[in-house]
C-alpha cells in the first residue's frame, strides 16, 4: 500500500528515547556537499512519499535518525530489512509493530544509500513523540475467523521480471469479455495471455513505450488494463502506465509549486487480428495526468461487465484515480477538488467520443457532473485516497476498495455524484489534512451537512493495512460472498455486500493437503496479494513475491 522505502527508521528513536545517548552516531557519514545534494534528490525521488522531517507519515519522521542509531544498522535496514526481521532484531520488530507493514529491501540503491545517509545527517533535530495519538482502537469490534478453509491449487507462473522479490508484478488477471482468453499483466513488462496455464507475451508495453518506468516500484509501471466488451470484433483494449514527470504535456495537472514526479498515461490499442496471440496493430494516447508521487494514480481500468449493448453504461471506460500523493505533500486542496480537478475520483469516459478536455475522448451525458460549470464532467464519484479496485455485483451495483492513510481501510458502495470524504475524512472519522494524519476525531453532531457518503465496510489497521478488492464467489460455501484481502500480509476476508451492514469474517486456505498462511505459501513476509477471475467465474489468488497464481477449488 504504501511506499515505505526506507521503512520506519526513526521510530527506533522513540523506542530507545528513555536511555541516555552514550555514543555519537554518524561520525563516519560523508558531509560532502555534492553527496548531500545527490542524497536529497534520491530521497525526494524514492522516499518522500512516505517520510518527512516533521512528523510520522506512512513511515516515520526521519529527522535526526542518523544521530541516534548506528549507521551500520540503518544501512543494513535499507538494503535488507527482511534479514533483520528474520533475526528477531528488536528495533526492526518494534518498527514493524508500529507501522504494521514491512518494507521491501532496496539493495539496488547501492551507493545511493551512502548519499541518502549524508542527506539525512543534515537534520539534527530529534523527533519528539506526539502524545494523544488517536489512531488506535478506533473500531473496538474485531474481525472473527469464519472457520472456512478453501483449497488452493497451483495454476500458473509468470516469468521473473527481476532477480529479487517481487519476481513478477501482476496486479490484475481477467478474461477478454465473452471469451475464455485469460489475460494478466506484469507491471514491468506488459500483458500476458495464459494459454494452457502457460504465459505468452501478448503485448510488450515497455518495448512500445520506452519512456515507461516501473521504478521505484509499488504502483508504477503497467497499473491496469481493460478489454472493450466488443474486442472480438473491434480489437480495442486499454492500458494505464507511468512515465517520468514532464515526458509530455499533460491533460490534467495542478499548481506549479508542487513538482510532477510521474505521469499516468492511458493508451487505446487496436489489434489488427483480435484472435492473434501476439498484438500487432495501432495505438493512440487518450489521456495524460500529472502525479506528484509514484503512488495513488491510475490504478484501475474497467468496463461494467453487466452492461449490454444499448444500455447507457455500455462501452464506457471507468478509471480509478487516487490523490496522487498530493495530500501527503500538504496540497490537500488538489484532492479536495478545488477547481475542476479529477484527482481522488472514479472517472467514466467514452473512448469513442471527442468532447473531452483534449478532444481524444468523450464525456458521457449521464455522468453526474457532465456540463456543470466548475466541475470535471469525467467524474462519477469523488473523495477517495486510492480507489485501487472497482467491481460490480450480480445486480450491477458498483463498489470500490479504497486504501487509507494511517488508520482505516474502506469498501465503498458507489453512487453517482457522491463525495466519499478524502482528504477530510478517513472512514467515519474526521481528519485534518493540514495537521497530523495520525490524529482522527469523532464526527460532529452536524456532520450530515457536509454531505459525506461513508463506507459500507471500514476496517482498522490492526486488521488490514492495505485493502485489495477481489471478486464474488460463484459457488460453494462462500457462494455470493465478496472475497478481499490485505496486500502485505495476505490476510483473507469475505462479506455479504448485499447486507446494509455487512459482517466481515476471515477465511483461510489449504494447499497440498495442509492449512497454510499466505506468507508461508509464498515464502516471504510480504505477500503482495492480488486476485483474479476467469471467464467461467473461477477466482484466483496471486502473489507478486514469487509471481505465482493459485486457483480456488470451490466445489
Amino acid at each position: 500500500m504504501k511506499n515505505a522505502l526506507i521503512l520506519s527508521l526513526a521510530s527506533c528513536l522513540l523506542i530507545f528515547s528513555c536511555s541516555p545517548v552514550k555514543e555519537e552516531f554518524g561520525t563516519e557519514i560523508s558531509t560532502d556537499a555534492s553527496q548531500i545534494l545527490k542524497g536529497k534528490a534520491v530521497f525526494e525521488d524514492q522516499c518522500s512519499t512516505c517520510h518527512n522531517f516533521n512528523e510520522d507519515a506512512i513511515g516515520p519522521n526521519l529527522s535526526g535518525v542518523t544521530r541516534q542509531v548506528e549507521t551500520s544498522w540503518i544501512r543494513q535496514f535499507i538494503r535488507n530489512p527482511q534479514q533483520l526481521f528474520d533475526a528477531k532484531d528488536q528495533r526492526a520488530l518494534e518498527l514493524l509493530a508500529k507501522f504494521k507493514t514491512p518494507m521491501p529491501g532496496f539493495a539496488h540503491l547501492s551507493e545511493d544509500v551512502e548519499a541518502i545517509l549524508s542527506y539525512l545527517h543534515t537534520f539534527e533535530t530529534l523527533p519528539l513523540e506526539i502524545s494523544g495519538d488517536t489512531t488506535s482502537n478506533l473500531i473496538p469490534e474485531k474481525v472473527v475467523d469464519s472457520g472456512v478453509r478453501l483449497e488452493l491449487e497451483f495454476f500458473a507462473q509468470l516469468p521473473p521480471s527481476d532477480t529479487v522479490p517481487p519476481l513478477a508484478k501482476m496486479t490484475k488477471m481477467e478474461p477478454i469479455p465473452g471469451t475464455d482468453r485469460l489475460m494478466i499483466n506484469d507491471q514491468r513488462i506488459g500483458i500476458y495471455e495464459l494459454v494452457n496455464q502457460q504465459p505468452i507475451l501478448f503485448l510488450n508495453i515497455l518495448e512500445n513505450r520506452p519512456a515507461m518506468v516501473s521504478k521505484p516500484g509499488w504502483a508504477t509501471g503497467v497499473g491496469s488494463f481493460a478489454f472493450h466488451p466488443e474486442f472480438e470484433t473491434n480489437g480495442l483494449f486499454y492500458t494505464a502506465h507511468t512515465e517520468p514527470g514532464g515526458t509530455k504535456p499533460s491533460d490534467f495537472g495542478y499548481t506549479d509549486s508542487l513538482a510532477v514526479f510521474m505521469q499516468w498515461v492511458l493508451i487505446e490499442w487496436k489489434a489488427e487480428d483480435p484472435k492473434a496471440k501476439t498484438f500487432k496493430g495501432t495505438d493512440r494516447e487518450i489521456l495524460r495526468i500529472d502525479n506528484s508521487t509514484q503512488a495513488h494514480g491510475m490504478q484501475e481500468l474497467a468496463f461494467n461487465p453487466n452492461s449490454k449493448k444499448g444500455d447507457p453504461d455500455y462501452g464506457l471506460l471507468y478509471i480509478g484515480y487516487g490523490d496522487g500523493g498530493t495530500a501527503e505533500k500538504r496540497f490537500a486542496g488538489i484532492s479536495n477538488h478545488q477547481g475542476a480537478g479529477i484527482y481522488s475520483s472514479i472517472l467514466r469516459i467514452d473512448p469513442a467520443g471527442k468532447d473531452g478536455k483534449n478532444g481524444k475522448y468523450g464525456i458521457p451525458k449521464n455522468n453526474p457532473f457532465a456540463g456543470e460549470q466548475g466541475k470535471a464532467g469525467e467524474i462519477v464519484a469523488y473523495g477517495f485516497r486510492n480507489p485501487n479496485r472497482l467491481f460490480w455485483d450480480r445486480e450491477g451495483q458498483l463498489f470500490a476498495t479504497d486504501i487509507g492513510q494511517h488508520s482505516i481501510e474502506e469498501i465503498n458502495k458507489i453512487e453517482p455524484g457522491k463525495f466519499y470524504g478524502w482528504p477530510v475524512r478517513e472512514g467515519t472519522f474526521r481528519i485534518n489534512p493540514y495537521g497530523s494524519f495520525r490524529a482522527l476525531y469523532p464526527l460532529g453532531e452536524d456532520d450530515a451537512i457536509t454531505g459525506v457518503t461513508y463506507p459500507l465496510i471500514q476496517l482498522e489497521h490492526d486488521e488490514t493495512v492495505a485493502v485489495i478488492g477481489g471478486y464474488f464467489i460463484p459457488s460453494g460455501v462462500l457462494n455470493g460472498k465478496f472475497v478481499f484481502g490485505d496486500i502485505p500480509s495476505g490476510r483473507l476476508f469475505f462479506a455479504d455486500l448485499s447486507q446494509a451492514i455487512p459482517v466481515v469474517q476471515t477465511w483461510g486456505v489449504i494447499f497440498e493437503g495442509k492449512e497454510v498462511s499466505m506468507k508461508s505459501l509464498v515464502n516471504h513476509d510480504r505477500v503482495d496479494l492480488k486476485f483474479g477471475i476467469d471467464g467461467k467465474g473461477n477466482v484466483f489468488i496471486m502473489s507478486k513475491t514469487e509471481g505465482k497464481v493459485y486457483r480456488l477449488k470451490l466445489d
